[in-house]
């Protein structure tokens, strides 16, 4: 709509709706209108564009791909490029999470997600009697370099982004990445991927911390500066709200303390002389998707328009993409039940649908058996499927930023 014609819409609505007696009148002239000026609260439950001044919308929607980000990173959105379909997984042995990988990707999952026992999470052999029965039971056990070399065997990791679920260890995990890398001959300026390297969320929620918070946040910023040195297209941290939201934090909880923690990983990498154009450009965030549908939505969409004006009022970068809140999300697993476990399909159906309007970048989509073990290969493919079938089948992709009005 041209900027003049929408301006004049908005001064006749504002006029249509004026309380003086003159304008009585026109208001009845609309049922619609007329039922909404006869209940108290409406405003409550309907907001028209005469509510608000011109300028609200660039400042605080925007345009798909310009800030505040709002309407999401890319003007496109998913009409030029689709969400990745990454389904988390890992279990017993690295032979056999390799086999569920190949499987996992036969059936067109977009790209990897590694988890990881245990032990390796906190940094133990799987020798070691701390060790003892959590070896391969939720993750995968990756105790070497061989380990990790079985574990991505096949798998051409310069056509493939992979996602690292680990923090405590995450900088020996992604020396480990790397390593196969160089064996395959990928470039590390090839390889994309994340890191979840996220030591903050461990003290809070996940609780998988091996140093004290000032060494290891020492760790995680000489990472990101490595990665923005030398993996330009990696992502060295996913700053995550899910371990919070699934621990019990609301939905603005969990936006309000992932994104100060974001913040604080920013100032920590400033205070070491790395500038914000240089490092904010790569981070990477990760959402819980509840079932709160329009909730879900808006927290996605503030979560952007947050991250990009405290960036920009605190350190006024020169890169544009220094404003970007770049998210995984994830289903939340703490809505599953074992009771009538085909229910969950619906519920998780419902929650990628939300990511999806929320606009993230990719997505893992839980099992519907996440609450009695881990998933079997057809509940895995029913959860990769259910993504597919938002993308392929319900014309969600076609629309930029529907629920913004598109």
């Amino acid at each position: 709509m041209h900027p003049a014609t929408q301006h004049g819409d908005r001064e006749q609505m504002r006029r249509n709706h004026s309380h003086d007696g003159d304008n009585k009148t026109k208001r009845a002239e609309s049922p619609v209108v007329q039922m909404m000026a006869d209940t108290a609260d409406a405003k409550a439950y309907v907001r028209t564009p005469a509510d608000w001044p011109d300028e609200f919308y660039m400042s605080h929607a925007g345009f798909p791909g310009q800030a505040p980000y709002t309407r999401g990173v890319q003007p496109t959105m998913y009409r030029g490029r689709s969400w990745t379909t990454r389904i988390f997984a890992g279990f017993g042995t690295a032979e056999e999470t390799n086999a569920r990988y190949k499987y996992l990707l036969a059936q067109g999952n977009g790209g990897l997600s590694i988890a990881f026992d245990l032990p390796a999470l906190y940094g133990y052999d799987a020798d070691h009697p701390m060790a003892a029965g959590e070896v391969g039971k939720c993750g995968v056990a990756v105790n070497s370099l061989a380990d990790m070399e079985v574990l991505l065997q096949d798998i051409p990791l310069g056509q493939i982004s992979t996602s690292m679920t680990i923090s405590s260890t995450a900088a020996i995990a992604l020396a480990m990445y790397i390593a196969v890398a160089e064996q395959q001959g990928v470039p590390l300026t090839q390889l994309r991927g994340t890191v979840q390297n996220d030591i903050l969320k461990e003290y809070i929620a996940q609780k998988e911390w091996i140093f004290p918070p000032q060494p290891s946040l020492r760790l995680v910023r000489d990472s990101i500066a490595y990665c923005a040195e030398f993996l330009p297209q990696w992502n060295p941290i996913s700053i995550s709200g899910y371990h919070m939201r699934e621990a019990g934090a609301t939905a603005a909880q969990e936006l309000a303390f992932t994104l100060y923690n974001g913040l604080t990983y920013i100032q920590d990498l400033v205070d070491a002389g790395v500038s914000v154009d240089r490092a904010a450009p790569r981070l990477s965030f990760f959402f819980d998707v509840h079932n709160d549908f329009f909730e879900e939505i808006a927290k996605f969409r503030a979560a952007r328009r947050i991250w990009a004006r405290e960036i920009a009022q605190r350190y006024q970068p020169n890169n544009p993409r220094a404003l970007l809140l770049r998210t995984h999300a994830q289903t939340a697993g703490v809505t599953l039940t074992a009771q009538q476990p085909y229910n969950n399909i619906v519920r998780v159906a419902l929650q990628a649908l939300a990511a999806v309007l929320g606009g993230t970048q990719s997505l893992h989509t839980n099992a519907l058996d996440e609450a009695l073990a881990l998933p079997t290969e057809d509940s895995a493919r029913i959860a990769l499927r259910t993504q597919q079938i938002l993308m392929a089948e319900t014309g969600i992709a076609d629309t930029v930023d529907p629920l913004g009005g598109s």
